[in-house]
């Protein structure tokens, strides 16, 4: 009996394990995808303008 009580906790983090990895790629792609993009996009492109704006007071 000691055997099952020390193969429990590995095999049930290995079933969560694996429904994590099942869940994240399902929720890959799909009808959100496009929003997803455009805001990384979004962030993305006002991080680069305000780390190529010239600075004022010559820092």
């Amino acid at each position: 009996m000691d055997y099952v009580s020390a193969l429990l906790p590995p095999v049930v983090m290995a079933i969560a394990f694996v429904g994590v990895i099942v869940t994240m790629i399902k929720s890959q792609g799909g009808a959100n995808k496009a929003k997803e993009d455009a805001a990384v996009d979004a962030v993305l492109q006002s991080a680069e303008a305000a780390r190529q704006e010239p600075k004022a007071h010559g820092a």
